[in-house]
């Protein structure tokens, strides 16, 4: 058997602690610990303990003797300890502090489950937006009896339980004195009536399972794992309650050969040494088609270009990003006999390239 603690270690409070200190100290544990507020592992054993701490703390003559022959004191004045003490329930002793009546609210609207699906778009179509179709499964009013649970023609009786109310009074009592307990009526759940000839095609849930196409509209410049919400769209709710939401987390493909930076489109221009040399006016793709852009004589790899408004829209305000062409000067990796030639030629009458080191 485990060994009790100290009552005045369990309640925290010091041996020479008045009255009123030992009763505050006690609400606020009791608040803490009570099972209706804290779900955590070990606090309905931490609750018991605090109320059997406080019910010999706050009796002077069980007090006297604990202070003076501690936890064998209390059972040998007494005739008993605490094992199995029942303390009317967590409800009681926690009324007689917190108000005095422990009420249970009757079963109010709920509201229905939000829903989460996905869908896949391409990177033009993320640029310019789009609309989609996707098929869902939710739960709605059933569509025979609207809702009401009931077979046609018939209504919901009341409960005879609970009179229609939805909760029960109880009256106990406990080491505090006589409580009342309002409580959720077991019979029909809280919701005041019964359904005595439930709806054959929902069989009393009021609710069915049903399948949808949902037409979702994509906005224009909508990034990868960006999420639309649709209100409303979800499972339906309970008790009149509203609908939940339908969430579309939107996946983008990859494009072959555009990258995306925040709303600018990157792209990789690959041309040859002549190309880079002499200067060129090439066609690029962009998201709007192709557009003709100037590369001057001697630019060098890596060089980047601007070419404005090529980008992606701006979702949340007007204007668009830019598309970012870089440069990529290609080595050729096979060569003629003929190019080989030229390539010597034109090497031997270049002077040999130098690096421009930066003075320290």
């Amino acid at each position: 058997m485990a060994t009790k603690r100290d009552y005045y270690e369990v309640l925290g409070v010091g041996r020479n602690a008045t009255e009123e200190e030992i009763k505050r100290t006690f609400r606020k544990l009791a608040f803490k610990y009570h099972p209706d507020h804290n779900r955590e592992d070990g606090a309905d054993e931490r609750f018991k303990e605090i109320n059997e701490a406080y019910e010999v703390l706050s009796d002077p003559d069980k007090r006297a003797a604990y202070d003076r022959f501690g936890h064998g004191g209390i059972e040998g004045v007494f005739g008993r300890g605490f094992e199995g003490f029942d303390f009317g329930g967590f409800g009681d002793i926690f009324d007689a502090f917190f108000g005095g009546v422990a009420t249970a609210t009757r079963q109010a609207p709920q509201r229905g489950a939000d829903l989460r699906y996905g869908v896949t778009i391409t990177f033009v179509e993320a640029a310019s937006g789009c609309e989609k179709e996707i098929n869902i499964s939710r739960t709605e009013s059933c569509s025979l009896c609207q809702g009401t649970s009931c077979k046609l023609g018939s209504q919901p009786s009341r409960c005879p339980n609970c009179n229609g109310k939805g909760q029960i009074r109880r009256v106990q009592q406990s080491i505090f004195g006589r409580f009342t307990n309002i409580v959720t009526c077991p019979k029909c759940q809280g919701e005041g009536r019964i359904i005595t000839e439930p709806c054959p095609q929902c069989r009393g849930t009021g609710k069915e399972k049903r399948q949808r196409s949902i037409s979702i509209k994509i906005p224009a410049g909508i990034e990868d794992g960006s999420q639309i919400r649709l209100r409303g769209e979800g499972d339906a709710g309970t008790r009149g309650g509203t609908p939940g939401n339908l969430y579309i987390t939107v996946s983008v493909l990859k494009h072959e050969f555009f990258t995306r930076d925040d709303d600018d489109v990157l792209y990789e221009l690959p041309i040859n040494f002549a190309q880079a040399a002499l200067g060129i006016e090439i066609e690029v793709p962009t998201l709007d088609g192709k557009t003709k852009l100037k590369v001057p004589a001697g630019s060098q790899t890596g060089k980047v270009f601007r070419l404005k408004d090529k980008g992606f829209p701006h979702l949340h305000r007007g204007g668009r990003g830019d598309q970012l062409v870089t440069l990529l000067v290609v080595t050729p990796d096979s060569l003629t006999k003929k190019q080989r030639q030229l390539f010597q030629e034109l090497a031997n009458s270049l002077e040999p390239a130098k690096r421009h080191l930066q003075k320290s």
